[in-house]
């Protein structure tokens, strides 16, 4: 009778463990998956920079070229001023990103720490207005830039996306999980809120800060349509938008070159992302259970 529990119980354990073991690889199955959809169009783009128009249209597909034309990186960056275009998206994406933290990071420390009437129904606004496509916007903000004279001008492009809700929104929330105990010892020390906020709040929020930071550079950066609306000087021009001077009309396009030259857009910000992507997992899900 204790033999055969014995075997029965082995037996459910062994299904235990081969149902855990598959499971296991559905897991590691759906995740490679996932890698490659990222991966493949990544590898393709690299790839496609190295070829002539003919392997590129060879079908079917070549995915290693067999003689790299380095030389398309050379006539990417020559077909149109990119070095220019780097410089205004630098400029533009770093104030940018700068204004968009500072914002957002005295609205989010006002509305966790300072008592004023309606803070909860402002907070309900600034959570609408994450509801608003950023399309509605773009007609008011247009007039306004060109009524102060700003168009082709830096802070044209800077100004109107000096303020987003998301930014606030995740720093308030990350704020909301700061120990009071640190915080009101520093208040019983005379602290100011200007030392508060300098001193206390914002070395506690460093991942949060990281990853507002990392969400505004990649937006900025890859912003295609206020740069084009509101510049039509090729002096102003940004990098995404740089990219459209070499697409030809009559169809007769270089993709060679054109993958290469989203090489010089995509590259930088694929490397900051890659390396700073353990603050955004680690910054996104800190108060995730505060309200």
């Amino acid at each position: 009778m204790d033999i055969t529990l014995d075997k029965s119980a082995e037996t459910r354990l062994g299904r235990a463990r081969w149902l855990a073991r598959v499971m296991q690889l559905l897991k590691y199955a759906v995740l490679l998956l996932f890698v490659a959809i990222f991966i493949v169009p990544m590898f393709w783009m690299f790839s496609a920079s190295l070829k002539t128009l003919q392997e590129i249209y060879t079908f079917p597909p070549q995915w290693v070229p067999e003689e790299p034309r380095w030389s398309n990186y050379v006539e990417a960056w020559y077909a149109a001023p990119f070095g220019r275009f780097y410089i205004n998206t630098i400029i533009t994406t770093s104030f940018g990103v700068a204004a968009e933290v500072i914002m957002g990071m005295l609205t989010a420390y006002a509305f966790v720490y300072l008592p004023f009437p309606g803070k909860n129904f402002l907070f309900l606004v600034l959570l609408a207005a994450l509801m608003v496509p950023i399309h509605v916007t773009i007609l008011p903000n247009y007039l306004t830039i060109a009524r102060l004279g700003w168009l082709n001008t830096y802070q044209g492009i800077i100004v109107p996306g000096a303020a987003v809700a998301f930014g606030t929104f995740l720093l308030r929330q990350h704020f909301l999980t700061l120990p009071n105990e640190i915080l009101e010892a520093a208040r019983i020390e005379g602290a100011s809120h200007l030392q508060l906020l300098t001193r206390v709040v914002l070395p506690l929020s460093r991942t949060s800060l990281v990853t507002v930071s990392l969400i505004a550079l990649v937006n900025k950066w890859n912003d295609f349509l206020w740069p084009l609306i509101v510049t039509n000087q090729t002096a102003m021009r940004v990098l995404p938008v740089g990219l459209s001077y070499l697409y030809q009309q009559e169809g007769t396009n270089q993709w060679g070159i054109i993958m290469a030259a989203t090489i010089f857009v995509v590259l930088p910000i694929l490397v900051i992302f890659v390396w700073a992507q353990r603050h955004i997992i680690s910054g996104l899900t800190a108060g995730a259970t505060k309200g």
